[in-house]
């Protein structure tokens, strides 16, 4: 009988501590949450691979759903290609993709979310919608190339809208920053920004979710115009 009340009574504490609980919960994980949506830019040099954060910036990304699951981004471009004046390499600035021009296909503006409500931060590989005022953004962003945190709201200062990141297909994005650009192209913030070649955009579609095994990458703690590098 003492057997039996010490066997039952460990088997009670080991439950309280979740080891008879079956597999635990990754961090921060909740029962039924879901995996953030990824999509896939194919280019015609190479594919770049992007989750997006539908739990921090919903609108944003829901926006950004729209255009992908109505195809609206097939045949577009990546249009600019933004480095400090004089840089050789193509380790940091950004590059520009969407509809520039395309007015016919573009969606109505959509609220601007704060990285300061999001919690993202404009670090490498990250992606964010490019805008004139906030509540103008529509079609168009960037991809992040090094620390762009310039970009990150302030007290003072509204940032970009930060919604996703890169998980696959940096090289690619590197590629595109390093190709030539027009110097008399481009007004404001883009002048000598534009690529003489733009990069066509032949699709953007959700990839399918990741494998529950490995689970979803995650997240760094972290045309419309945006811009342009910080000079040197």
């Amino acid at each position: 009988m003492l057997l039996r009340r010490t066997f039952l009574a460990l088997t009670a504490a080991l439950a309280t501590v979740g080891i008879l609980a079956g597999p635990a919960l990754a961090q921060g994980q909740t029962p039924d949450a879901k995996p953030n949506p990824r999509v896939v830019i194919t280019t015609t040099v190479g594919a770049i691979t992007v989750e997006l954060a539908a739990d921090k910036a919903p609108i944003t990304t829901a926006n950004f759903l729209k255009y992908v699951d109505r195809k609206l981004y097939d045949g577009s471009t990546f249009y600019r290609a933004s480095k400090p004046p004089g840089q050789a390499t193509n380790d940091y600035g950004s590059i520009q993709g969407g509809l520039r021009d395309d007015v016919k296909k573009k969606l109505p503006p959509i609220a601007h979310e704060s990285t300061l409500k999001t919690g993202l931060k404009h670090g490498d590989g990250v992606i964010s919608m490019g805008r004139y005022a906030p509540g103008t953004a529509q079609a168009d962003w960037v991809i992040c190339v090094g620390d762009m945190s310039y970009l990150d709201a302030t007290a003072t200062d509204p940032g970009f809208a930060a919604f996703g990141h890169v998980t696959d297909g940096m090289p690619i994005v590197r590629q595109i920053l390093g190709m030539p650009t027009d110097p008399n192209a481009g007004v404001g913030a883009m002048k000598g920004e534009i690529l003489v070649k733009p990069v066509k955009i032949v699709s953007i579609r959700r990839a399918p979710p990741p494998d529950p095994a490995t689970g979803p990458a995650a997240l760094p703690a972290a045309p419309a115009d945006t811009p342009a590098a910080p000079k040197s």
